[in-house]
């Protein structure tokens, strides 16, 4: 008895299927923490976000990480100095686009009552209160800046957006993100964290 030998270019062969390749999504960039209304906690939330943009490849020492832990610091600083309510905290957000240009900075309140000026308005009346000098800073230093009312509650959200991170890196020495990193390894990043938070102590 004879078998008949399999025909290569049989069309009845089960095919092995194939799906195409796929590029991983991008790192998610976003950094959300809830900080104590006291100037303690501003500090902390200046620093932990220092650590995280050095994380996502805006390093140390760079005009965007400078600036952008400025508008961080700034930001922080009128949430507690303003926006304080008795036994209420702040919420600090960063998000980095997936193409790494654009940093967007929000702080959260929970006070109702009192509301920043809005941008035109802080540049002209600049130098009347201190919230007026501070958001003079973050107009100075941020692409755009505003704030709204928040949508889960009492209070206000005043966030700020940095652009051109890229373009800035690659000016400052030639230094390019793209060739870095993305993130630093989990446990890494929460040892550079613990760090930050035991120097606030």
């Amino acid at each position: 008895m004879t078998t008949k030998p399999i025909n290569p270019t049989d069309t009845t062969q089960p095919a092995t299927p194939c799906s195409p390749l796929k590029a991983p999504p991008p790192p998610d960039r976003t950094f959300g923490m809830r900080f104590t209304s006291t100037p303690r906690g501003a500090r902390l939330a200046r620093r932990l976000a220092a650590v995280r943009l050095d994380a996502w490849g805006i390093p140390y020492g760079t005009d965007p990480h400078d600036a952008i832990v400025l508008i961080v610091a700034e930001l922080a600083a009128n949430a507690v100095s303003h926006g304080h309510v008795p036994g209420r905290d702040f919420h600090l957000r960063l998000h980095a686009t997936p193409d790494g240009r654009t940093v967007r900075v929000e702080v959260t309140d929970t006070r109702t009552e009192r509301h920043p000026r809005r941008p035109a308005l802080a540049e002209s009346a600049a130098g009347v209160e201190e919230t007026g000098r501070g958001l003079l800073l973050v107009s100075q230093l941020a692409t755009r800046w505003d704030w709204h009312p928040r949508p889960d509650g009492p209070g206000k959200t005043v966030w700020a957006e940095y652009e051109q991170v890229r373009a800035a890196l690659r000016e400052w020495n030639g230094y390019d993100p793209g060739v870095r990193e993305q993130a630093a390894p989990n446990a890494e990043l929460d040892r550079r964290i613990g760090e930050a938070r035991g120097r606030t102590a």
